[in-house]
């Protein structure tokens, strides 16, 4: 607002004095039109310095509640809210699954802080898992320790009765999923089956062994494990597949996956390369073959579940005991897997010992895996060097 020359200099003083205590910018407004208006000449004559004073002690008041009424009435000026950036979470080597635990637990369910929930009520008991494990770098692989705490996992799928994945077929499918949990109850089959809906069952508590995998076998940089029903868990898909064709399961089913393997090797610290499919570890003892059981030969997600893609790890038991692979099997053994065989049969001819000697070898530690399995106790000479 612009004041006339004619207002005295202790007038506009007070005006501003009087307007720098009214912080709303609309009262104050008002409040210098009503200044301004008295300023006019028939007002002029009047006292300056005393009516202004007047006119602040007047006027201040009214604009203060003038500020209130408007306040009531006037949406606030928004907020700025600023983001909050948590902690950085405390570093882990990679490919190693944060820490999980259990949020609740009931007697037909378990939750799980990553999301995961366990379906209990077709749980069921085996025995005690005990196997040995075997010093990869060895040159005589004498065993190394007898354990009972699962050391990886085997996808397999139940290659049961299927359905169209179907509103319509709503009821076949719960039908059959059903009639494939009560089997694999019977049998002992699974530790986990994972339902065509992405529902996680136990079947198999993870203390003791599932008969899911028998005397397959596999490696890790450090150990050789045989036998894998006692050393790894089985996890299987409700999934079928015709002859030469391999199973496929719903995204549904790939996401609980993906929480179920995160628990499992938090909980056991189990390596991401211990995470493979029942067709890189399935062998025949009587004929030396890899892949006696072919389910998930190819196809497997890995890459969906947060695993890397474990086919192309060269297969153990051509590499570590000179088993062969039959032109069926490489028939239905996807690119990635040929090539996990290729590497194989590469460090095989690099190892030195013929594939005869190192089946011989295999023959020997299947024998003594054997009578660990049947209770042997282990005081025997053989083991001797296996109990720390």
């Amino acid at each position: 607002m612009r004041w006339t020359t004619q207002s005295a200099p202790e007038s506009r003083q007070v005006m501003d004095w009087l307007a720098g205590q009214i912080h709303d910018p609309v009262a104050k407004l008002r409040f210098l039109k009503i200044a301004a208006n008295h300023g006019r000449p028939d007002a002029r004559k009047r006292s300056g310095l005393r009516r202004y004073l007047l006119l602040g002690v007047v006027c201040l008041p009214a604009a203060v509640l003038l500020v209130h009424a408007m306040g009531r009435g006037q949406t606030p000026p928004p907020r700025v809210l600023r983001a909050v950036i948590p902690p950085a979470a405390p570093s882990r080597p990679a490919g190693e699954p944060p820490p999980i635990w259990q949020v609740e637990k009931t007697p037909d369910y378990e939750v799980y802080s990553n999301g995961l929930r366990i379906e209990t009520r077709y749980t069921t008991s085996t025995h005690h898992r005990r196997y040995v494990a075997f010093a990869a770098g060895s040159p005589a692989r004498e065993p190394s320790a007898l354990r009972d705490a699962p050391a990886g996992i085997v996808f397999h799928a139940t290659e049961s009765r299927q359905a169209p994945f179907e509103e319509s077929e709503n009821r076949q499918l719960k039908r059959f999923g059903e009639s494939a949990l009560e089997y694999v109850r019977r049998k002992g089959a699974y530790n986990f089956v994972i339902d065509r809906f992405g529902r996680v069952y136990r079947v198999v508590e993870e203390s003791d062994a599932a008969n899911h995998a028998g005397y397959s076998l596999w490696a890790d940089d450090r150990w050789i494990y045989i036998n894998l029903n006692e050393s790894f868990l089985g996890v299987s898909f409700e999934a079928g597949a015709a002859t030469g064709e391999q199973a496929v399961i719903s995204p549904a089913q790939q996401r609980a996956a993906a929480v179920l393997v995160e628990m499992l090797r938090s909980r056991y610290r189990i390596a991401a390369e211990n995470c493979v499919t029942h067709a890189q570890v399935s062998v025949n003892p009587d004929n030396m073959r890899v892949g006696y059981h072919t389910d998930w030969a190819a196809g497997f997600p890995f890459e969906a579940i947060g695993l890397p893609n474990n086919y192309t790890r060269p297969l153990s038991a051509v590499a570590h005991f000179g088993f062969v692979c039959d032109p069926v099997f490489l028939e239905q053994a996807d690119h990635h897997l040929r090539s996990g065989i290729q590497t194989a049969e590469d460090l095989l001819r690099r190892s030195g010992p013929v594939r005869a000697q190192l089946q011989r070898e295999y023959r020997a530690k299947l024998a003594l895996v054997r009578r660990i399995a049947a209770g042997v106790s282990p005081a025997v000479p053989e083991l001797a060097s296996a109990i720390k």
